[in-house]
């Protein structure tokens, strides 16, 4: 598991996938999350803009990214 380091109450979706390097660009972000390949906490997750916040778990391509707010 991976730990994403955010310095904001929340991130969403798409910006996280990018700012965690899962994905290289937004379009991309947003076309598996449409296609539901990304989890959140467990439950599969088609809305780009869902809002992940501390202590959340996102999985994607494999790898799952755990958010920690600092």
């Amino acid at each position: 598991m991976k730990q994403v380091f955010i310095h904001t109450e929340f991130i969403k979706l798409d910006s996280l996938l990018k700012f965690a390097g899962a994905v290289e660009t937004g379009g991309e972000a947003k076309e598996v999350i449409l296609a539901g390949k990304v989890s959140v906490n467990g439950a599969p997750c088609l809305m780009r803009g869902k809002k992940c916040r501390a202590g959340d778990e996102v999985s994607f391509g494999g790898a799952t990214y755990r958010l920690i707010c600092e």
